[in-house]
């Protein structure tokens, strides 16, 4: 069946692009059809009532905006490309058509002016992304096109968020009932227990994911910094000087900033012939300010939108900016709890341990991450400076890509972390502690020893699941073969119930 482009993959190929990364490609044939790319990008097929009338940039970014996913990234790419006058007679050609006034929005959007045309734009608002399709943000309402903004962001910042079904199914999850159904069956000295237990998890996972082992005085220091997660503005907690007063107290002292970076930074590694593989390149230096100052905003323009897309947005939005030389994951990490606890999903003194998660199941992690540096990597330039420096050549090119960013795959993977620790973590750490409650009281009522006996008596036991070690029984001379018999029946009997 003879295909013929159409709306995003089209223009790609008119204007010759590389490196954009297309989430769906539409076609033309004689009937419809979709398929599912191994990398998850969406082929589809439309019928001929679907083809534009005419072959024209135009009539391809309309068909762009009704039927291909939504990129902020390659519509400045050819909003660049195409002469002002252009835009002008295509928007004066039907001013008051639903794309001619999208268009003429997203085009002084992003390019940074207005059009140069006196226009009355009639007839209601309209949404600018459709919220079927969309994860969408507070509107702003826009007199002079007559559109309702609902982007996520704003234009020195803006991530796409896709409704897919996976998203849509993770998002309906109600997580503040699942918390308050384990509130119900614990009493609340257990589960202040058992949060203590959790931030210091969290703490010493978040460290673990970057293999480095924190001393004790920087594990109190991270827990502390936990514990505010979500009591001060956000305002606040984003700003330069707070951001950079974190990152000094979570990192080697040698390696404290005293601003956001002024040098190119990235992410890689130095092979055995002393060669330099580049796994991720950070935005340019001089985008950092702007881009902090975009993520900043993006708080206040979603408010109201699904806890667990703003706490995904926001948190992988700043590692991807990454505006320090080190504490950067730990930070982005620190930011999950911050919007949960914000958000009201985590209550204050209470820790939705997701490092813990991101730990055990590192590959997925590393998609999350990997999804959004890989495209990047396929499309930047770089060049090593005389001073040894790394330096990207084509700023311009890949400016848009670090600005607006498609983070539906990370927004779906923080749903499952999140869930994933509620069940599990947090679950599993309630009930151990009252059985352990449970357990500690039959046995004192076997034998009356002192706690600190008792307490390592359980420890042995629950360690090597309910069997008393024979190896540890000459450290409790005192206690008989019938007495360990008896203690790992009551084991039995507490923690397989």
């Amino acid at each position: 069946m003879k295909v013929n482009k159409a709306g995003s993959i089209w223009l790609v190929a008119y204007f010759e692009l590389a490196g954009f990364q297309l989430t769906r490609q539409s076609y033309i044939g004689t009937r419809d059809k979709i398929e599912l790319g191994d990398d998850g990008r969406i082929n589809q097929t439309y019928g001929p009532k679907y083809a534009p009338q005419i072959d024209t940039v135009f009539s391809h970014i309309e068909f762009m905006l009704k039927y291909d996913d939504f990129n902020l990234d390659l519509l400045l790419a050819i909003f660049c490309r195409v002469e002002e006058q252009e835009v002008t007679n295509y928007i004066l050609g039907n001013p008051n058509g639903r794309y001619s006034r999208r268009i003429g929005y997203l085009y002084e959007w992003l390019i940074g002016k207005k059009l140069k045309m006196a226009i009355s734009v009639g007839g209601n608002y309209i949404d600018l992304l459709d919220p079927e399709r969309y994860i969408t943000g507070k509107i702003i309402k826009n007199t002079r096109w007559r559109i309702n903004d609902n982007l996520l962001g704003v234009s020195e910042f803006c991530p796409v968020v896709r409704k897919t079904q996976s998203l849509k199914e993770l998002i309906t999850k109600d997580i503040r009932k699942e918390i308050e159904n384990l509130k119900r069956d614990y009493l609340p000295e257990i589960f202040q227990r058992a949060s203590q237990y959790l931030y210091r998890k969290e703490t010493r996972s978040s460290y673990e994911i970057e293999s480095e082992k924190p001393s004790p005085d920087r594990m109190e220091r991270f827990i502390n910094i936990l514990y505010h997660a979500g009591k001060q503005p956000f305002l606040d907690v984003m700003s330069e000087k707070s951001l950079t007063a974190l990152q000094n107290e979570i990192v080697d002292a040698r390696y404290a900033q005293p601003a956001f970076r002024d040098f190119q930074n990235y992410i890689g590694q130095t092979n055995y012939r002393g060669e330099e593989i580049y796994h991720y390149v950070c935005p340019p230096k001089d985008m950092v300010g702007s881009l902090m100052k975009g993520l900043t905003a993006l708080e206040e323009k979603t408010v109201g939108t699904s806890e667990l897309v703003r706490a995904a947005i926001i948190a992988f939005g700043f590692v991807f900016i990454h505006p320090f030389l080190d504490g950067n994951g730990r930070i982005h990490r620190f930011l999950i709890h911050d919007m949960l606890t914000r958000d009201g999903l985590a209550e204050q003194g209470l820790i939705i341990p997701v490092s813990a998660h991101m730990l055990q199941n590192k590959t997925e992690y590393d998609r999350a991450l990997e999804s959004y540096s890989k495209p990047l990597m396929k499309r930047v330039q770089c060049s090593i400076l005389e001073n040894g420096d790394l330096n990207i050549d084509n700023p311009d090119d890949v400016g848009p890509y670090f600005r607006y960013p498609d983070l539906t795959v990370q927004s779906e993977y923080i749903a499952k972390p999140i869930l994933s620790t509620i069940h599990e973590d947090l679950f599993d750490e309630l009930y151990f502690l009252q059985r352990y409650d449970e357990f500690k009281m039959e046995l004192q009522q076997l034998i009356d020893m002192p706690d600190k006996r008792l307490s390592s008596v359980i420890i042995y036991l629950h360690q090597n699941k309910g069997i008393f070690p024979n190896r540890r029984k000459n450290q409790f001379e005192e206690i008989t073969e019938e007495e360990f018999g008896s203690m790992e029946k009551i084991y039995k009997e507490i923690f397989n119930r």
